[in-house]
């Protein structure tokens, strides 16, 4: 039996190749990340799969789990890791190998087990690792789920068992790419840019879209855990600025971008402009509340007000209920609303049938881009973004901030506002009409204008998004409004990109 983890170990030590580190901030609210080998070595991996399959027996579920990974330096070596400790603890380990989390999710019905561990540090930069889990199709771990294991692992409360076994699958890969496209052609000619930035959906994304029956242009699709021109993620300008490149080269209609372990999609119109996805999603709601009645979605808190006011979705009777930001937490309310869609602005789609099974999927969201396209034929990209109602966003904007003080930043800021607002304060020389708190704070002013500051749920650092339906003056004046309450804290640190 593995002893008891450590916090931490000093490196090049015995300690350190003999016994299990797993520092504590790496449990997450609906996921586990951590800098690898800085805050969890190998035997502490082992130690979180004899924790999981522990917690799987504990759940009353059986063990029976897939279990897949990314593509980075380390990714492989902390797989098998992991499973080593779940056959430990008596789990039917299932090896799908290089994978996609939505492949991962995929195996869970394709294999007919109920758990799933997928290996991925997401969009994090390189250094991190961690694991995607869950144990109930479609859904991953919640808070509660994630609290019972880092008590188990991190008080040593394993219970190995005999019975474990390991079984390797050598083609959930191609059964993946199969299930996707075993669909008919799209009817209009689209050329798309698949942009990819060196990681994991490179080998998957290219064969999905030509599969369609589109013709693909990839983009920096080759594999290279270094990610030498920039970290595989949509949110980040960087890629979307080198897509828009390619985009523009090409004469593309549309450039589509995968994070690291594929499961979100960002945008960019035929015009080289970055559509951020909760805007996508506002557009891809139009369609589909089109042919679906009375359209239930859920959107996570840091969206576009757009899925309350526009017309089009409220001409098509479509219903909208705002969440806690976090694929887990929007994945979980878009399953107990029987919700069509579940939007992030994170560009997380999670498509419920008859549409997808639930989970969180890059290509399938791609697939659902070319559809509207498709069904849309005389209208390019930019022309489906300009018919929406004028507003001006931010991007997701990330400001450094300790995980051991990022909570109580925010409560502090929440406090703040709630006493703005009691008080009858004004933001941006406005009153403020609306502060909801479900998940940090978004506080709205009289002509719409909003701003939201949360803390991240899988980095040491804050979430800051802004957006009016004014103008880009008053968006700005909001961001700087909400900035300045954060250079107040000593705490926060420097931004990772800014408007």
């Amino acid at each position: 039996m593995l002893p008891k983890p450590r916090p931490s170990i000093p490196a090049n030590s015995e300690a350190f190749e003999t016994e299990p580190m797993v520092a504590p901030q790496g449990f997450r609210e609906y996921d586990a990340r951590w800098l690898f080998p800085d805050e969890i070595n190998l035997r502490g991996i082992q130690a979180l799969g004899l924790g999981l399959g522990t917690l799987l027996f504990k759940l009353g579920v059986d063990p029976r789990i897939a279990v897949g990974h990314d593509y980075r330096a380390y990714s492989g070596s902390i797989q098998q890791a992991l499973m080593n400790g779940l056959v430990a603890a008596g789990a039917e380990v299932h090896d799908i190998g290089l994978a996609l989390s939505p492949t991962a999710y995929f195996s869970q019905f394709a294999l007919d087990v109920p758990a799933v561990a997928m290996v991925t540090a997401s969009h994090n930069e390189n250094g991190w690792t961690g694991v995607k889990m869950g144990a109930a199709r479609p859904l991953t771990f919640g808070p509660d789920e994630m609290s019972a294991l880092r008590e188990i692992v991190l008080e040593g409360k394993f219970e190995a068992r005999a019975g474990g076994s390991y079984t390797f699958v050598p083609d959930m890969r191609a059964r993946y790419i199969a299930d996707l496209t075993d669909r008919p052609k799209l009817k209009r000619k689209l050329k798309v840019v698949a942009a990819c930035g060196n990681g994991t959906a490179g080998i998957f994304a290219p064969a999905v879209l030509e599969g369609i029956g589109a013709e693909v242009i990839p983009l920096d699709c080759e594999l290279d855990h270094t990610f030498p021109r920039y970290n595989p993620n949509p949110e980040d300008m960087e890629m979307l600025h080198a897509l828009r490149d390619k985009v523009l080269e090409t004469g593309a209609d549309v450039g589509l971008a995968f994070d690291g372990d594929g499961d979100r999609c960002g945008v960019v119109d035929n015009e080289g402009e970055e559509i951020f996805a909760d805007k996508v999603g506002v557009m891809l709601a139009r369609d589909l509340s089109a042919k679906h009645d009375n359209a239930q979605f859920v959107v996570d808190v840091k969206s576009t007000g757009l899925f309350l006011t526009d017309p089009v979705l409220i001409g098509n009777g479509a219903k909208t209920d705002y969440w806690k930001t976090g694929h887990s937490y929007i994945k979980r309310r878009a399953h107990e609303l029987d919700a069509l869609v579940g939007f992030e602005k994170s560009g997380h789609y999670f498509f419920n049938p008859p549409i997808g099974r639930g989970y969180d999927d890059g290509l399938v969201s791609a697939i659902a881009i070319c559809d509207m396209l498709d069904r849309n034929p005389t209208m390019s990209m930019a022309n489906l973004k300009n018919d929406l109602p004028k507003t001006w966003g931010s991007p997701t904007m990330s400001p450094h901030c300790p995980d051991d003080k990022k909570y109580g930043v925010v409560d502090r800021i929440i406090a703040r506002i709630e006493k703005m607002a009691a008080d009858g304060g004004h933001l941006i020389d406005q009153p403020i009409r609306d502060v909801v708190t479900v998940n940090g704070v978004r506080v709205t002013v009289e002509d719409g204008t909003w701003g939201l500051i949360r803390a991240s749920s899988n980095k040491p650092g804050l979430v800051v998004v802004v957006e009016s339906p004014v103008s880009d003056a008053n968006k700005k004046a909001m961001f700087d409004a909400l900035d300045a309450m954060l250079c107040e804290e000593p705490d926060v640190g420097a931004y990772d990109q800014k408007i």
